[in-house]
């Protein structure tokens, strides 16, 4: 149901398909609108390895996550660029092993904002929080940000295929640093964005962005390596997402044009 501006919600335009709700739809969700299948189906013609970029990009996002709170002790997240909440969202994930982990979403799409109730639950220990604030302006993500947790001590900064949003490379490495910055010693990025090595995708992607969308920019390798610049990799490092500390280790992992990691601010 679209919000409205008369009763001070903001407006959802259901007449331009948003990759939020494509994502969901890709993940089996409901949260999306014509328009949005639209676009998903007209993606997945040109790259039908989508489905599966999306479905692989949540187990890496869990795995991320899981070694943060489990083998690295984080007890704080801030997550930057959430979008509409699925299965096995940070919060549960992390509380899920540190009952007392504080959690803060970011995000300003107002559909998230519509279903932040489904983000605002925690268990009695910990504290779930959602900010409404833009990933360009990082500085106010902080200052939002800090208002749930505590900067003084090691967070784990996760930026799961948003920085794709951000139209110049320059712009999304500053992005990335400010936000690192900010954090103490013992923090931790979990990053992960789409490659520009497949033909398909590079064609779906152009497509998309003509569908009058905010665009979502495929980098190389390079580029995404680049945003861990001054970080201590966690080894493997920067891989392949199906890759990253695999459920079983050994098997066959399936192929992915998304890449990622995870590393240690000293």
């Amino acid at each position: 149901m679209a919000a409205s501006e008369a009763e001070g919600k903001p407006l959802i335009d259901e007449t331009v398909p948003h990759s939020a709700r494509i994502w969901n739809y890709w993940l089996g969700g409901k949260d999306n609108y014509a328009v949005d299948r639209q676009a998903g189906d007209e993606y997945r013609r040109a790259f039908p390895g989508v489905d599966e970029l999306a479905r692989q990009a949540r187990h890496f996002l869990v795995r991320t996550i899981r070694y943060l709170a489990e083998d690295a002790g984080v007890r704080q997240f801030l997550d930057v660029g959430t979008g509409l909440p699925t299965v096995d969202n940070t919060h549960e994930v992390a509380q899920r092993i540190a009952p007392g982990a504080r959690v803060v979403y970011v995000d300003n799409d107002p559909l998230v904002l519509a279903h932040a109730h489904a983000l605002l639950t925690s268990t009695p220990e910990g504290v779930t929080q959602y900010v409404d604030a833009d990933l360009l302006d990082p500085d106010a993500v902080l200052a939002k940000a800090s208002e749930t947790l505590d900067l003084t001590r090691p967070v784990g900064l996760i930026l799961s295929g948003v920085l794709g949003h951000v139209s110049s490379h320059e712009e999304a490495v500053r992005v990335v640093r400010t936000l690192v910055a900010a954090l103490p010693p013992g923090s931790y990025l979990s990053l992960h964005d789409a490659t520009d090595e497949d033909a398909g995708a590079n064609e779906a992607a152009d497509g998309y962005a003509e569908t009058g969308a905010v665009p979502y920019l495929l980098r190389t390798r390079e580029e995404i390596a680049a945003f861990f610049d001054g970080l201590e990799a966690v080894p493997p490092g920067l891989v392949p997402i199906t890759q990253w500390h695999p459920e079983h280790p050994g098997g066959a992992a399936a192929e992915t044009t998304g890449f990622g990691g995870v590393a240690l601010k000293r």
